[in-house]
């Protein structure tokens, strides 16, 4: 399993339109990919950052959506975001994660 992080930088009251775009913009562009496996999207509790991160079956099919996919998806989150995002593949070492409730946007 790899995991892809973009770390972002909000502009005040981003995170809510944030949260709503990875559902609805985000998340259909993520699933046109082999390999895709999930995705979580963590706003920071002061609302100045957040992280969208993907799980990824495969490092190669990480790779190619980072090559085919991320240009789609920063140009949705520029809408939220200032400055330069750049995104990291992880290769996950450990993890006791299964099932996570999440909080639905307001």
């Amino acid at each position: 399993m790899f995991v892809r992080v973009l770390r972002m930088k909000l502009k005040p009251g981003g995170g809510k339109g944030l949260a709503r775009a990875a559902e609805q913009e985000i998340l259909p562009i993520l699933k046109k990919f082999a390999g895709f496996a999930g995705e979580f999207t963590l706003v920071s509790t002061d609302g100045k950052e957040a992280l969208g991160i993907s799980l990824w079956q495969r490092r190669e099919e990480a790779e190619t959506y980072n090559r085919e996919g991320t240009a789609s998806v920063l140009k949705v989150v520029e809408k939220y975001t200032e400055g330069k995002s750049e995104p990291q593949i992880y290769d996950v070492t450990h993890s006791t994660v299964e099932t996570l409730p999440v909080r639905k946007a307001a």
